[in-house]
């Protein structure tokens, strides 16, 4: 089965980090990279919620605007795809990505169409 594993952080902490701390967490995710390629099957690194815009219908009308969707403490960063057996071994992998250190990672199954 395959899942998400979104990665959620505070994205104004990036701003401040030193080069070597920026240096140190991308050595930290070329690791988690290396650790997991085989159950890694996609994924990639957002730009900033600044660079976001938020597409809404209504009434046949299509609105945008800057920015996501709501203001939260946690801001999307980035997703890995990988594929394991269950639950279980997503968590697993889950629990080792950088990220869920800081912030959190949210596990979601992908639906599957036949």
């Amino acid at each position: 089965m395959r899942y998400a594993l979104l990665i959620y952080g505070d994205q104004s902490g990036v701003d401040q980090m030193t080069e070597q701390e920026t240096a140190a967490e991308m050595a930290a995710y070329n690791a988690f990279g290396e650790q997991f390629k085989a159950q890694i099957v996609g994924g990639e690194a957002l730009l900033p919620t600044t660079a976001a815009t938020t597409v809404r219908v209504r009434e046949g009308k299509t609105l945008t605007t800057d920015g996501p969707f709501a203001e939260t403490k946690e801001q999307l960063g980035g997703f890995y795809l990988v594929s394991c057996e269950n639950l279980d071994e997503a968590i697993r992998i889950a629990s080792h990505i950088p990220g869920a250190l800081t912030g959190s990672i949210e596990v979601r199954p992908v639906m599957e169409f036949d």
